[in-house]
């Protein structure tokens, strides 16, 4: 199951879309651990996002 799945089965891709439109590292790391990633993963996740959001179809901070 992908990411994303993961949290549409859980109910919570609202949640990380809303952590990672606001820039909000700590939210959106506990997000993705409540769909059984580890620390670290999530990390590494958020901070991909973050770093080029476009490329992860989030638009880009104003």
């Amino acid at each position: 199951m992908t990411v994303n799945e993961r949290l549409v089965a859980a109910g919570l891709l609202g949640q990380w879309d809303a952590a990672i439109d606001a820039g909000d590292r700590r939210l959106a790391i506990k997000v993705l651990q409540q769909v059984a990633m580890s620390a670290d993963s999530a990390a590494a996740t958020v901070d991909a996002v973050l770093a080029s959001p476009s490329y992860y179809g989030f638009p880009r901070p104003s």
